[in-house]
């Protein structure tokens, strides 16, 4: 039997996620050696398209970026597909067209598979639900499989504020799936504005994926854990009492720790570039002038977060224009916010 016309099909759209505390170096199968607390953002986001063709091809799938086939993420996800066959059996009795687009550079440091995979595990759960009208898919399930695909996806399949990772003080938290942080945040950090500083939105030089390999024998990764497990209660009490001088140190703590840990590693590398010190010098010196809570992260690239409160962005932008979009690619900068989730596009 041959058709290109798909029998089912579903589309969703999933954010990208930026953590506070860093998720840095796995264990087992895709989890965490330590926990991490990260916000789902609004407009940094994948859309992605699953269609299932009944077709003599079946247990197979095409990938397309911007409707361009793309080989350089077969493995990924064929390894992500084959990992989920015996929960989603429909995945060898079809051919899986999956085209998705992104709002920003993928493979830069802005957590592009964390969108992306988030992304497709909602598809799949919504076409599981097609074929199974019985069965339903809860999101704690959908985080768990997206996790598969790339840690930080977990995080990506909730709004607002989010944790992942075991810890014994918080009897819901799991390796296995991230959990909402519904309650206890703070007016402040509930309209978080995240300005990204686009430096380079090149393809990585080292994947996140290699570098938490690199975390296996680290000579500091005790001491990582350790910091990432009282930074997430430290953070879980700023977010409450909505403490911005706290919450900016610790979110510039962690990144540079990130980034430490990047330089330490064997072999050691540096995804910072001349540029992204640059900015980071110009945002504490702006902070140290002014007064007002601007403060800054990265992720695993070269791009600086801009992390202010709503209120204070008509009072930032005549700065930002002139003192730092001169230092970004193509003076390029995504201005984004904390953003209420994944949704199905109809």
């Amino acid at each position: 039997m041959n058709t290109s016309q798909p029998i089912y099909s579903a589309t969703w759209q999933s954010p990208s996620n930026l953590a506070i505390v860093k998720y840095w170096g796995k264990k087992g199968q895709q989890q965490p050696i330590n926990p991490s607390v990260s916000f789902s953002l609004s407009k940094a986001v994948t859309t992605t398209t699953v269609e299932l063709i009944l077709n003599d091809n079946r247990g197979t799938f095409s990938f397309y970026l911007n409707n361009e086939e793309k080989l350089s993420f077969r493995d990924k996800i064929q390894r992500f597909l084959n990992h989920l066959g015996h929960e989603i059996p429909f995945i060898q009795q079809y051919h899986l067209r999956i085209n998705s687009s992104n709002t920003f550079p993928h493979s830069s440091g802005i957590a592009s598979s964390a969108s992306a995979m988030s992304a497709l595990a909602f598809c799949l759960a919504d076409l599981h639900q097609q074929v199974n009208p019985e069965e339903k898919i809860s999101r704690q399930t959908i985080s768990s499989w997206a996790r598969i695909g790339s840690g930080s996806a977990a995080r990506s399949v909730f709004g607002g504020w989010n944790l992942w990772g075991k810890l014994p003080e918080i009897p819901e938290s799991s390796d296995f799936y991230a959990i909402q942080l519904t309650d206890k945040i703070h007016p402040l950090f509930q309209t978080i504005q995240d300005d990204i500083l686009i430096v380079s939105g090149k393809r990585k030089s080292i994947s996140s994926s290699a570098g938490h390999d690199l975390m296996h024998g680290h000579p500091y990764q005790q001491g990582r854990i350790k910091q990432a497990h009282n930074n997430t209660f430290l953070l879980l009490q700023y977010l409450e009492n909505g403490d911005w001088e706290g919450f900016s140190n610790l979110a510039e703590n962690e990144a540079l720790s990130l980034h430490a840990l990047m330089m330490s590693s064997n072999p050691a590398y540096t995804l910072m570039l001349p540029n992204s010190l640059a900015l980071i010098n110009k945002i504490k010196a702006f902070r140290q002038k002014s007064g007002l809570p601007v403060t800054f992260t990265l992720d695993a690239g070269p791009n600086i977060h801009l992390l202010y409160p709503r209120e204070v962005k008509n009072k930032i932008k005549t700065w930002e224009e002139e003192e730092l979009k001169p230092l970004c690619e193509n003076e390029t900068i995504i201005c984004d916010h904390i953003g209420e989730g994944p949704r199905k596009i109809n």
